[in-house]
């Protein structure tokens, strides 16, 4: 006897008329218009960045990038616009929501939203990365250098630092891999900030069961000293003279010339002013984690947006563009 197999049904996809071209026009009209419903202030605030910079960005990835490109279906109508799409990325980015939030306001289902998002951070950095994501020039290290000496750290060039991001769709498979500690898998990010926020240098996606030491043998920080590249400085320490730039740390960190600690306990007046005001600026960097997740919530939510393709091999030279 033969068993004949039933072939299921495929789903039909359901579509929904979100009335894409009003929303733009409520969008225009709320933002973008010459007399907008929200004054700048409001801006700012709910696109973390002004208004200009943001137009200066949508006008960029329109031109460059094709997905957000405005055109016309096979009815005619318009596509979304790189208002929408653009807006709709940094909603996510900047409060961390689920994709299909801001289906209500800009008409754009989830899949859709992933889609700009991705796009999107991809764009940022293909189009602004040589601009912004960079190591620092010649004149950046000397700015660097002279900002540190007026603090109290001559030749000194930044705070360096890691945090941990949990993910929450972490596969199962590798969630011994990336877990430590609570035993929830988290995925790891070392970076050097200087006084004004700048992350100038980041490695982003090891394993969260590495730590700060580990990564350290990972990332490019110190690709510029092994190529002698590094910027010529030199001081000296109890008569003992140092030709390397140095970065401030925490305790965690191997006690190498590139790396200033802190004293666990001091003793006299010296050491004990030299452990506040060396804790004090190494704040830095955490200060620079801390506004990065104030300012885009995605950070400091769960990671929900990354999948099994996206390892921390994609995101090692992030920071690291020519």
């Amino acid at each position: 006897m033969v068993i004949k197999k039933s072939k299921k049904k495929r789903k039909k996809r359901v579509h929904i008329e979100r009335n894409r071209e009003e929303d733009d026009v409520h969008l225009w009209e709320d933002y973008f218009s010459e007399t907008p419903t929200y004054p700048k202030n409001l801006f700012r605030r709910r696109f973390r960045m002004n208004k200009p910079l943001f137009m200066r960005i949508v006008d960029q990835l329109s031109i460059e990038v094709e997905l957000f490109r405005q055109k016309k279906d096979a009815l005619g109508r318009l596509n979304l616009s790189p208002l929408q799409m653009c807006t709709a990325a940094i909603r996510i980015l900047a409060y961390g929501n689920a994709a299909d939030a801001v289906d209500e306001y800009l008409r754009l289902g989830e899949t859709t939203t992933m889609s700009c998002l991705e796009h999107f951070v991809e764009g940022i950095i293909y189009l602004f990365g040589d601009e912004y994501l960079r190591r620092p020039t010649l004149a950046d290290l000397q700015r660097l250098l002279e900002v540190g000496e007026f603090r109290g750290f001559p030749e000194m060039i930044g705070s360096i630092d890691c945090m941990h991001w949990e993910w929450k769709n972490c596969l199962t498979a590798w969630k011994g891999q990336y877990s430590r500690g609570s035993g929830k898998p988290t995925i790891f990010l070392e970076a050097v900030a200087s006084f004004d926020l700048w992350i100038w240098h980041a490695i982003f996606g090891p394993p969260g069961t590495l730590n700060d030491i580990n990564v350290l043998d990972l990332s490019l920080v110190f690709d510029d000293i092994i190529q002698g590249q590094a910027p010529q400085v030199t001081y000296s320490v109890k008569g003992r003279e140092y030709h390397l730039a140095y970065y401030l740390t925490d305790g965690i960190y191997l006690k190498w010339t590139t790396f200033i600690q802190s004293i666990q306990e001091p003793q006299g007046p010296k050491a004990v002013l030299f452990a506040k005001q060396q804790k004090a600026v190494r704040k830095d960097v955490e200060r620079a984690f801390g506004v990065l997740q104030a300012r885009f919530a995605i950070v400091k939510n769960l990671a929900i947006f990354l999948g099994q393709s996206q390892n921390w091999e994609d995101y090692e030279s992030m920071y690291h563009t020519p």
